[in-house]
């Protein structure tokens, strides 16, 4: 009797796009900390507020990257990605603005996408029917 495994589909565009604004948000706080490291030298100022746009950045692109690696945690990654979107505007330029809209983007297609699942029919092969881990 062929048995049925139900999957939930990858949000590869939801993914890509959030991974891509993360790559210009995190420019975007590599610049911010670059100035800001001449601010300290120039001034004697010190604060670990112009590394955060760089951590933003990186903690969107793993964002983006969890998106594709694990399909069910969709809606979770995309209400982070949205949040992180939002975060970089004062702290990363907002990704030199384009991070910060494709990571928008990104973050709305993986909470508004349908719920679709892809069903796989196997069939059991001649040597039995097919391990329960399958």
């Amino acid at each position: 009797m062929p048995r049925s495994v139900t999957e939930e589909p990858r949000p590869w565009l939801a993914s890509i796009l959030t991974m891509v604004g993360g790559a210009f948000v995190l420019a975007g706080g590599l610049v911010l900390w670059a100035i800001g490291t001449v601010l300290a030298h120039v001034f004697g100022l010190s604060s670990p507020l112009f590394l955060a746009g760089v951590v933003l950045g990186l903690v969107t692109v793993i964002a983006g990257g969890a998106m594709a690696l694990v399909p069910r945690a969709r809606r979770p990654l995309g209400a982070l990605a949205l949040g992180l979107a939002v975060a970089s505007i004062p702290l990363a330029f907002g990704g030199f603005v384009v991070g910060f809209v494709l990571t928008a983007i990104g973050g709305a297609i993986a909470l508004a996408r349908p719920r679709r699942r892809i069903v796989i029919v196997t069939a059991p092969s001649s040597a039995g029917p097919a391990p329960p881990w399958t």
